[in-house]
This record gives structure tokens, sequence and C-alpha cells, in this order.
């Protein structure tokens, strides 16, 4: 197995890509703490998979954070893996139309909430050698109607460039930090967005190879950053998108 003897967080591990990440990672051999705000939908997650316990927590409240990092250390002693996945995922609108509150929000979630886990896990990862997958976003690599403008594209554009920033700052401790940016994948986040045949049919014509992702997919190329197959790779940036960036 790919991870045996490794400890890694996964936020937004209740559904999604988080969820099956989790899954994954706990497959190949490691020790998976999930977290999310949801406490029912994580505690039920967490009782589908072995080796993975639930700690529910807000990615927007430092002292939450802080709660997860240390039940990982309590539980299972450290943390070679952080995989900075939550997010929320606004209605599609332009910028005259977002409120000042969804910006921040939104901010807070999807950029800062990334921030404060990084910075509550990377003391315990220099001294594991630990890497850290950032998830953003093709909205944050391309401009989409709606979207170059309004804060989803702000936080995960960020995103993409802090995990240059954080892979630069922390080679010197042999810490990997890559980016994954998926596309239109098969999520509840998303279901909103894919809810008609019409929908559905404009989101797979988005995407040169012909469907939409499925979570899965994404969860797939986190294993081989946070793998050993990956050990020399750091500050990449990963579409996982079925080819819309290429478009």
């Amino acid at each position: 197995m790919k991870l045996s003897g490794k400890v890694a967080i996964v936020t937004g591990g209740s559904r999604g890509i988080g969820k099956a990440t989790a899954m994954l990672l706990a497959q190949q051999g490691a020790n998976v703490v999930i977290t999310s705000k949801d406490k029912t939908s994580l505690e039920n997650a967490a009782r589908e998979m072995k080796n993975v316990i639930a700690v529910s927590g807000d990615i927007r409240n430092k002292i939450d954070v802080e709660n997860v990092v240390k039940n990982a250390l309590e539980t299972f002693g450290k943390i070679d893996i952080l995989v900075n996945n939550a997010g929320i995922f606004p209605k599609v609108k332009p910028l005259h139309e977002i409120s000042e509150e969804e910006w921040n929000d939104i901010i807070d979630v999807n950029l800062t909430g990334q921030f404060r886990f990084t910075k509550a896990a990377i003391p315990h990862l220099m001294k594991t050698n630990g890497c850290i997958v950032n998830v953003s976003s093709d909205a944050g690599l391309k401009s989409f109607e709606n979207f170059e403008a309004d804060a989803y594209t702000a936080s995960k554009g960020a995103l993409v460039l802090l995990t240059k920033a954080w892979a630069i700052e922390y080679a010197k401790y042999k810490i990997r930090v890559n980016c994954v940016c998926p596309g239109i994948v098969e999520t509840d986040m998303t279901k909103p967005y894919l809810g008609n045949e019409v929908d559905r049919a404009m989101a797979i014509a988005e995407h040169p190879i012909g469907r939409i992702g499925m979570p899965e997919d994404v969860a797939k190329a986190i294993l081989y950053l946070v793998s050993d197959d990956s050990s020399w790779i750091t500050g990449a940036i990963l579409p996982v998108d079925g080819g819309i960036i290429t478009k």
C-alpha cells in the first residue's frame, strides 16, 4: 500500500471529493482524520470507512481548526498529509450582484480556511517531511462567464499562487505542496447546476473528454501527489478536468 503508516487530515471530508479522497487514502494504508462542520454527515461518512475518524469543526473558526489538528496528534501521534479540500460554491452571478457579506464568506472558507489549516498543521508536517495538496478549481486558472470577477475565482486563483509560494517556502523542510484544479465534478455542491438535461449537456460539452468528472477522478490525482510516486514534485498545479482548461 502506498501510504502505509501515514496520517492524513482531509478537510471537507463528509462528502464529494473530500470523502472520496479520505476513502482512497485509507484504502492505501493511511490513518485519516476527516473534518466538516456538518457533524451528522461527517460521522456517517466515517462509519463507511476503515482507519478514519471524524472531528467536526468549522474551517472559519481558528479554535475548531486547531482542535482538529490536536485530535489527529492525540489519536495517531503525527501528521504526514494535509488535503485542503473544504470549500463552498456560490451562486453564479456577476460582481455587481455579489454582496460584501457573500464575498467575505467565500474568501473566508475557500482561502483563509486553507491558511488556517496549513498554519496549524505546518509545524507538525515539518517534523515528518510531510506534504500538502490544495484543492483549487479550473475557475482559478481560467475566466468563465460570471466567474471572472467574483469571490470564487478570486479565492481559487489565490490558492493556486499560495501553493507555489508555500512550495518554495517549505522546500527546505522537505515539505511538498501541490494543487489540483478540478473541472465540473458530480457532487452535492454541483447538483443545482446539473439539475436538468440541458444544463448537464452543456456542462458535458465543456469537457473535451466527453463527461463530467467523478470525485474518484480527483481523489486518484490527490493520492498520486501525496504518495512517494511524486516525491520530486512540488509547486505543481494539476488540472483534473477532462480537458476543459485547454479549450
